[in-house]
This record gives C-alpha cells, sequence and structure tokens, in this order.
C-alpha cells in the first residue's frame, strides 16, 4: 500500500481540505518515532530535517513554512528505505475533523513573517505554537466543529459588539466553566487577551503628562517628571508616590504598519488594494472616488517613484471627540483619531471593518493646540512608512514581498477638530481658513460676524444685484487663493510655544500679532516631506456641514428658541448696522416688540409642516422614523441625526416648505438645497 504524498506539493495551503487532511495523516503516522525526549526531526523547507522539534510543533512548522522539495521517502516517519514514492491515495483515515477556518487566519498571520523575514530560523515563529495548541484543541470532548481558539475569538467578538464590561466576561467564562467542567477554555479576560495579542494588531500605552507638555516615550520614556512642566507622571497621594505606580494619562498606540501588512497579506483584500489604478471613473466631470480629484493626481505627479508601485498606500485621517462613558452628562472628552485605506474601492474604504484606530487620546479635555504632542508617535511611523517603508508579503503572488510605502493625503473632520490639527484657529477676525487675512468679519452683540458671503457667487448671479441685503449691490471678486509659498511665508513667523497647558509654561496665554494672523502653530503634519506640497490638506466633513446648516435651517424656520438664528440680538444688530428696517425691534406700550418675519413659520404653518414630516413614508432602510422626532405639540423637530439632516434637506424641505413660505424664500431655500446636493452627489471633498 503506498502513501499520498500529493498534499505536500501544494502551494496554497491555507485554502487547502487536501493539504489540512494530509498534514493529519502525517503527523499521526510520524507520532510513534518520536525519541524519549518527545522530539522527531522537522522537514518543513526550513528546517530541512536538520533539526529536531517536539511532534505538536511540527504541525505549525510544515503548515506555515510548507513541506520540504524531493523528500519523497520517509525514512524518519517509519517508511522502508526502499519504498517507491507513488501516488496512488490511500488517504488519510477516518476520525480527523475538518479543518477550522481559524487555519487561514494565522496563515495570513505567520505568512507576514515566514515570507518577509528569511534570516529568523527555523525557531523565529516560535509565539504562535501557542495559537497552533489553542486550534488543535477540542472546545469539549467529542465536539470537533469549535476549537478552543475559534471559540474564543467569536467570543470576543461577541463582547466587543455587545459592549460587554471586562468584569462581565470574566462572569461568563466562570458560569462556562461551572457548567462544562471539561471545557478546554481561559480563565479570564486577561488571559484571552494575552493570547489574542500573539495574533497581531496590539497596541502600546505610552503616559503622558497630566499637563499634555510632553509623552514619557523613547528619550523621555525613563523620566519621573515631566521635561517641560517637571510634574511627576504617577499619581501621588499625600505629595508621595503611593504603593503601585499609577499615571495620570495613558496615550494607547495603534501602530499603523502591521495593519498595513494584513491587509496585503489577506488573500481575500489583497486584490482591492489596487482597486484605485484600475477604478478610475472614465468620465471626467463624475468623481467617485478620490483618485479622480485632483489633489490625488497632482501628489502623483510630484512623486512618480511614489506613484509607480499602485501597491503604495494612500491614507486619509479623521479626527475627533467622543465621550466614553455614554452618560452625556459627564464632562469627559476622549479623542480618537482613524486612519482609512483609499487604495480600497468607495464601497469598501468607508466600513467599519476597514477603518483603523491609530490613536486614543485620554480626556478629560480636548487636546486643543496640544494636539501635536500625542501626533508624535503617528507622525514618527508615518515618515517611516515614507522613507524606509516596509517589506510587505503581498499574497497575490507566490513568496511575493515588496517594499510596501504610504502617504498621508489629507485630513477630513468637522470645524473644530481643523483648527487643533491645522494650526490655524477657527474663531476672531480671520477664522476662515481660506480668505486668510483676507477674511470680512465685524463684531456684533456677544459673538462674530462674518459676511460679503455673496462675492464667492458668478459674477452674473442675480444675488449680486439684489439691494434687499443691505442696500449695496456686490462687485468684489472671490478672495485670492493662497499659494504653498505664502502659506510657508506666514508660518515661517511663528514663534514654536511652549506645549501643554501648565499655568506657568504653556498654559499661559498669548497675545496673537498682527504678523501671526490666526496661526497658533507649525501643525506637525509639516514634517512630513510632503505635506507642504499637497494641495488639499484639511477637509471639512460635508455631513457635519450639512447638518449644522440644517438645524439651523429648521431652527429658524419653526421660530424654535433654542436653534434659531432670529434672535433679539440678531434684530438689534440689524438696527445697529442700518439694514433691514422692516425687522428692528420696537417699543409698544413699554414692551418690545419683534416683527415677523417672512422668513418664519406661523404657528399654524409650523403644524403643517411638523403634521407633512410626520406622513412621509420611506422604503426600508431609507431614513429612520422621523416621526419620533416632531414634539408632541407638532411645533419643532427634535434629537435629529446626521442622516435625518440629510434626508430632511435633500428630499422633504423644499416639497414642504414650497406652499409655507413666499416664493423668494422659497427660491433661496430651494437654491440653497440645490447646491449642498450638488456638491455631495459630485462626492466632493470640501
Amino acid at each position: 500500500m503506498t502513501i499520498d504524498k500529493s498534499w505536500t506539493t501544494i502551494k496554497r495551503r491555507s485554502s487547502s481540505n487536501e493539504f489540512w487532511n494530509g498534514l493529519q495523516h502525517f503527523l499521526q503516522m510520524a507520532k510513534p518515532f518520536v525519541n524519549d525526549r518527545g522530539f522527531i526531526k522537522c522537514p518543513c523547507r526550513r528546517c530541512l530535517n536538520n533539526a529536531s522539534h517536539q511532534l505538536e510543533d511540527l504541525e505549525s512548522h510544515i503548515f506555515r513554512n510548507g513541506f520540504m522539495f524531493g523528500y519523497n521517502q520517509w525514512i524518519h516517519y517509519g517508511e522502508p528505505a526502499t519504498a517507491n514514492a507513488g501516488t496512488t491515495a490511500v488517504g488519510p483515515s477516518g476520525g480527523i475533523h475538518e479543518r477550522d477556518e481559524m487555519f487561514d487566519v494565522l496563515d495570513d498571520i505567520i505568512s507576514e513573517d515566514a515570507d518577509g523575514d528569511a534570516v529568523g530560523g527555523p525557531s523565529s515563529n516560535e509565539q504562535y505554537d501557542d495559537l497552533f495548541a489553542a486550534l488543535r484543541s477540542e472546545l469539549y470532548p467529542g465536539v470537533s466543529s469549535f476549537s478552543s481558539l475559534k471559540f474564543l475569538v467569536k467570543l470576543m467578538h461577541l463582547k466587543v459588539l455587545n459592549k460587554w464590561t471586562n468584569k462581565s466576561f470574566d462572569e461568563l467564562l466562570k458560569l462556562l466553566k461551572l457548567a462544562f467542567p471539561k471545557i478546554d477554555l481561559v480563565e479570564s479576560h486577561y488571559e484571552a487577551k494575552k493570547l489574542m495579542t500573539k495574533m497581531g494588531l496590539g497596541y502600546s500605552s505610552i503616559h503622558v503628562c497630566k499637563n499634555d507638555c510632553a509623552l514619557f516615550w523613547k528619550e523621555n520614556s525613563l523620566k519621573d517628571t515631566c521635561p517641560v512642566c517637571s510634574e511627576s507622571q504617577w499619581k501621588l497621594q499625600s505629595g508621595k508616590r503611593s504603593g503601585k505606580n499609577v499615571p495620570h494619562k495613558v496615550l494607547r498606540y495603534f501602530p499603523v504598519g502591521p495593519r498595513l501588512k494584513r491587509l496585503f497579506a489577506t488573500s481575500k483584500i489583497v486584490k482591492l488594494m489596487w482597486w484605485h489604478s484600475t477604478g478610475k471613473s472614465k468620465d471626467n466631470d463624475v468623481m467617485r472616488h478620490p483618485v479622480d480629484g485632483k489633489s490625488w493626481q497632482e501628489f502623483d505627479k510630484r512623486h512618480p517613484q511614489f506613484a509607480g508601485d499602485v501597491r503604495n498606500v494612500r491614507l486619509g485621517l479623521a479626527a475627533d471627540g467622543f465621550n466614553p462613558f455614554g452618560n452625556m452628562s459627564l464632562s469627559y472628552n476622549m479623542w480618537h483619531v482613524v486612519l482609512t485605506t483609499y487604495n480600497l474601492p468607495p464601497w469598501i474604504c468607508m466600513k467599519a471593518e476597514y477603518l483603523m484606530l491609530s490613536l486614543l487620546i485620554p480626556g478629560p479635555h480636548s487636546p486643543g493646540k496640544d494636539m501635536d504632542v500625542f501626533l508624535r508617535t503617528l507622525i514618527d511611523e508615518l515618515n517611516e512608512l515614507w522613507v524606509h517603508g516596509l517589506d510587505t508579503r503581498d499574497a497575490a503572488y507566490e513568496n511575493g514581498v515588496f517594499q510596501m510605502c504610504a502617504a498621508l493625503l489629507w485630513t477630513v473632520n468637522d470645524f473644530l477638530a481643523r483648527s487643533s490639527l491645522s494650526g490655524w484657529s477657527g474663531q476672531g477676525y480671520r477664522a476662515c481658513p481660506t480668505c486668510n487675512e483676507d477674511t470680512p468679519s465685524m463684531r456684533v452683540i456677544r459673538k462674530m460676524a462674518y459676511f460679503g458671503h455673496r462675492r464667492f457667487l458668478p459674477t452674473n448671479h442675480h444675488w449680486r444685484s439684489n439691494l434687499q441685503f443691505d442696500g449695496h449691490t456686490e462687485r468684489k471678486r472671490p478672495p485670492r487663493r493662497f499659494s504653498t509659498t505664502d502659506i510657508l511665508e506666514q508660518l515661517r513667523r511663528v514663534k514654536t510655544g511652549i506645549p501643554g497647558k501648565h499655568p506657568n509654561y504653556g498654559g499661559v496665554k498669548q497675545k496673537r500679532g498682527d504678523d501671526k494672523l490666526n496661526w497658533r502653530k507649525k501643525s506637525i503634519f509639516y514634517e512630513l516631506p510632503y505635506w507642504a506640497d499637497i494641495e488639499l490638506k484639511h477637509n471639512l466633513d460635508v455631513m457635519h456641514i450639512e447638518k449644522n446648516v440644517c438645524d439651523s435651517l429648521l431652527g429658524t424656520l419653526l421660530a424654535d428658541p433654542h436653534k434659531s438664528k432670529d434672535t433679539d440680538n440678531a434684530r438689534r444688530d440689524l438696527a445697529k448696522l442700518g439694514i433691514r428696517h422692516e425687522l428692528h425691534l420696537f417699543e409698544d406700550s413699554n414692551k418690545l416688540m419683534k416683527p415677523a418675519a417672512d422668513y418664519t413659520f406661523s404657528e399654524a404653518n409650523r403644524r403643517k409642516f411638523c403634521r407633512f414630516i410626520r406622513s412621509v413614508k420611506f422604503s426600508d432602510g431609507f431614513a429612520s422614523n422621523l416621526s419620533k422626532n416632531i414634539a408632541q405639540n407638532d411645533s419643532r423637530l427634535l434629537g435629529l441625526k446626521s442622516h435625518d439632516c440629510h434626508v430632511i434637506m435633500q428630499r422633504l424641505m423644499p416639497v414642504g416648505c414650497r406652499s409655507l413660505v413666499s416664493k423668494n424664500i422659497w427660491s433661496t431655500i430651494a437654491e440653497l438645497l440645490i447646491g449642498v446636493r450638488k456638491c455631495i452627489i459630485q462626492v466632493f471633498i470640501c
């Protein structure tokens, strides 16, 4: 009877049941021939029968490295030296369970090291032996459909999806152990997390000064006090350090390189990583992906060596604050920095599973001007990825290893986060980053006002000649566009400030001179060699803008006292400017009266509009149930989400307002909404 050895030549081991079953049969065959210490020669492509390992290690070695070529007579495993290396199959005997899907995952992980690092030797991947042990182990005696590792991974996934606490996870493990005494499972969440860390994609904990002055990292890693404000990095009790060192703040950093390597090592994803080179829009007027935009194309022209390999990665960055405790009454503000990979097609790159969390910045307050302190780790890695790259396995090719480089193309944020990232303050007389020093603004009651928006319209637009606003026509051209040289010259005059919020150091408020304009700092992004030449550096999230516009517009139309822009102070500002006399406040019988404006609904029309919103029916999945957002007295809308505002502005407001306001007001609203819709339909990166 001959032995089937055809499985040893299969190249795609991760997707072959034949290889898996053949390997299991080989291990059963080799089991009687281990020495007295439990070791046996390893026939993988690295060991080549020159090294010996325990039998349980043979499986992982052969699976990740492959079976050595030309070894047709298995003399070390019981086959006689005179036996023919036939290929007539007897096949593995019964009792071998079906291949576990987790082997595909481990193959992708191990291949990153096995193909990318040929000098590590047979023991370079011993960290994976525990994973293979958990993969070989049955969850419960007689249950072959679930390995211990597979069950643990799915359990951890449920924990994340359903937001279980660590304590509840520990209690569940105890219950499973109590109910099924023979179950092969870890004892606690700590042990589970320790095992999952071996699968890669972990994070680093970096201590931070309590005043956000510096990171205790690299040159500061051995220091106990902040190099800027001299504050201790440890929490103190009665002026003394407690028994256990507890840092004031901890920054969680998730390295980008290993996550990008995992995308290329995953056979189901790797071919999508060069979609941007083949999926470009053929219509010059249609932009369905950033690759169709001018900024991407200009970047490729300036950096042809980077653009020459379509596998090089283009990244986008987004940052925002959130309350991790869910109770919005707590004033705790934690920030996350997320990266997205624009190599992927548009229907994938923005899905949650393809977004990469890079930084978790601790609270309780927003980092503000000290954002660069926390971005230091990410910028250093991005510089490394640009200059040197990473040896990366390409799963689309057998033994394919290439030098992967990456570049950050832009950031996408709301206006407040943009200020922290770019260094240009979003407050004051020159708050507009586009108009820069030419921002038209004035001080009104309790806030700043920005005017002159008609200058952005085409020169023949009828609103330019309309006298209703201030009695004058608008002849000014749009503001000039500042070149890269102009911006760098402005930043050259900005002095480097002291970081942090300590009242005697970085927290000292400094007056901004006219030469500094609205610059608070030179952003850390300028340390990237290519950043200064990028045409669109900081983009505004259109959904944030659309929601803000919708809330203000609805609040004004419905005369919502909390959201309307038609306030008493706004009417006083009109009187002070001497315009729109019909809207000025006046006294009547010692009472201050506010004339009704033609751009607000009457009480009856407010109810008509709300009833119209309530009556609209949508197809499944198109929109949420908007009737739940209407107040009981049918007078206003409450708690609208971003997508709710999108649906109202694009679909409902033009129809619902048409018969409730004058023609001039309706046409103005309709033109505004059409402009926003065109911007979104063109997938315009604002």
